[in-house]
């Protein structure tokens, strides 16, 4: 039986987070292209010790009243605003199958959030019922409470990790993708990864039986070799495309039948270094794709997007890639590299959004292309003409020095919805670790994009 949990209002202090939004204005950003500048940078949640989780953001805009925004942070940090991301409610999620981090948050064309996050029933790693499945909890009050929870694709052999989810523009239908491991960390060579696909027609209620989407299994090690960063992304005739990485490579793979059945895998690109990157200052990082379709009526409309990160250039210059298919899939474009500098540094951690009223791309990510040290920036790219070419700003206040020693998380996020652009990112300061975002209108909300 399902219950609510209630948020906390920001008069409440909490453990894991700042108390209340932080605003602070970028140190540097370039000429205005076509985005307001400067962009308001502000803080949702701070830790509070040098090796506290607070990182691995999510973020949504709701299509029925972008002015609320809900956005998430490991382990089980969830905010919501009503106001356009200027000023956030704070609070801790719980549930009975527990909050393990990787939050993904998405919302529905009738305004519901949806927050998917990990296993953890026990709270304990070493319990048999550790990643379990995954879990979904949903709120119909705009962030303010939310459900108990619904489980996906439970097994009591496998542990479940690595999901994200999309709405279905067709029939509102929720998709969740995610790597299925044998046993996590797993040296055995018997154990076995594997991308896994299930569906909700009831708005979260109850999930399809899992299904298997890559044909290809790969090792247990999170690791090159491992299957993982799979990414949904749904047209408006309901047509489902994936992509992931795996030894190398950028897999593809698509349904036409709402998930039941899939194509045979294709290499869409390769991934030079593989998805697991060295960057120095940063304990872990990957590169996994990100796959998008633009749903807007502009001239783009159809297109499939996959975002990626990879060291063609040299292990110590990692750069951000696109293709796009104008086909459903069939035919790709070349890659094209997206950060403009013509560096040898390291751009990381992207993440990419299409505006499904413009059809305007974003791609957010890590810069240090200013400077000779671990110095970071945060930067967004933007693209009005399909992807073909990409103008850059630097939205963050000011560079930041991550440490190894510190997790920094394996992703970013960010949301477009009719001109209002929410990144959302993890920076270090004074050996803390926070979340942030930027308050970013585009004005050249002409629908279509180009």
């Amino acid at each position: 039986m399902k219950y609510a949990v209630t948020l906390f209002t920001l008069s409440v202090a909490f453990a894991l987070f700042s108390g209340c939004a932080t605003r602070q204005q970028p140190g540097n950003y370039s000429k205005n292209n076509g985005l307001s500048l400067p962009h308001e940078n502000i803080k949702l949640a701070e830790n509070t010790s040098l090796f506290g989780y607070v990182c691995e953001p999510s973020i949504a805009i709701s299509p029925e009243n972008p002015a609320n925004m809900v956005a998430g942070n490991v382990m089980n940090g969830v905010h919501y605003s009503t106001d356009g991301g200027h000023t956030w409610v704070s609070g801790e999620l719980h549930s009975p199958l527990g909050v393990f981090g990787d939050p993904c948050i998405i919302a529905d064309a009738g305004g519901a959030f949806y927050y998917l996050h990990l296993a953890d029933p026990d709270d304990d790693r070493n319990s048999k019922n550790f990643l379990n499945q995954i879990v979904l909890q949903k709120s119909t009050d705009g962030g303010k409470s939310w459900t108990s929870g619904t489980g996906i694709g439970y097994s009591h052999s496998t542990q479940q990790d690595k999901h994200w989810a999309a709405i279905s523009p067709a029939d509102g239908s929720l998709c969740v993708t995610w790597t299925e491991f044998d046993k996590y960390g797993s040296k055995n060579p018997d154990d076995k990864s594997r991308i896994l696909f299930s569906r909700s027609a009831d708005g979260g209620d109850t999930f399809s039986v899992p299904v298997v989407i890559s044909d290809l299994e790969g090792d247990c090690l999170d690791d090159d070799y491992t299957t993982e960063g799979a990414v949904p992304a749904i047209d408006t005739r309901g047509n489902i495309y994936v992509s992931w990485a795996f030894d190398g490579k950028i897999y593809f793979d698509k349904s036409t039948d709402n998930g039941k059945t899939w194509g045979t895998d294709r290499v869409i690109a390769r991934q030079a270094g593989g998805w697991a990157q060295d960057i120095p200052g940063i304990y872990r990082c990957n590169g996994m794709p990100v796959t998008c379709v633009d749903n807007s009526p502009g001239k783009y409309r159809g297109r499939i997007y996959v975002n990626w990160t990879d060291q063609r250039n040299g292990s110590d210059n990692t750069d951000v890639f696109l293709i796009y298919s104008a086909d459903g899939g069939e035919n790709w474009s070349l890659p094209k590299k997206v950060n403009t500098d013509d560096t040898s540094t390291h751009q990381f951690f992207s993440w990419m959004d299409v505006d499904p009223v413009t059809g305007y791309i974003y791609i957010l990510y890590y810069d240090r292309s200013r400077y000779k040290d671990t110095r970071t920036d945060v930067c967004l790219a933007v693209s009005k003409d399909g992807g073909d070419t990409f103008r850059t700003q630097i939205i963050s206040r000011s560079p930041f020095v991550p440490m190894k020693e510190v997790f920094f998380g394996d992703y970013t996020n960010i949301d477009a919805f009719d001109g209002n652009v929410r990144p959302i990112w993890t920076r270090l300061d004074n050996y803390k670790l926070s979340v942030w975002t930027a308050l970013i209108t585009d004005r050249d909300t002409k629908s279509g994009g180009g």
